[in-house]
């Protein structure tokens, strides 16, 4: 077998008490955002549209944060396998062989 499948980077996992507190930041924050709009003293087409907006731009960051993160994986893969490939070639090549 290859040396370099020993050498794989280990994925780090995030903590429970860093998911945790990811998790509440963002309740916090977007309950914080809704009792706002809730609060403003504005015509209920205002609040809507605002709270629509809100809505909009929570679930925009969600898509933003998942294709960063799909790309980033794709090309951690497509690393792995030229590192795998130019590892099998270098064990194959013989600098002794005449030519």
């Amino acid at each position: 077998m290859l040396s370099c499948m020993s050498d794989t980077p280990v994925k780090q996992q995030n903590t429970a008490a860093y998911y945790m507190q990811a998790v509440l930041s963002f309740g916090i924050a977007l309950a914080a955002v809704a009792i706002g709009i809730f609060q403003l003293e504005a015509s209920a087409w205002v609040r809507a549209f605002l709270a629509v907006a809100v809505l909009y731009l929570t679930t925009s960051a969600f898509t933003l944060a998942k294709v960063v993160r799909d790309r980033q994986e794709a090309g951690q893969i497509v690393s792995r396998v030229d590192q795998a490939r130019l590892e099998k070639l270098l064990a194959e090549h013989d600098p002794f062989q005449k030519l």
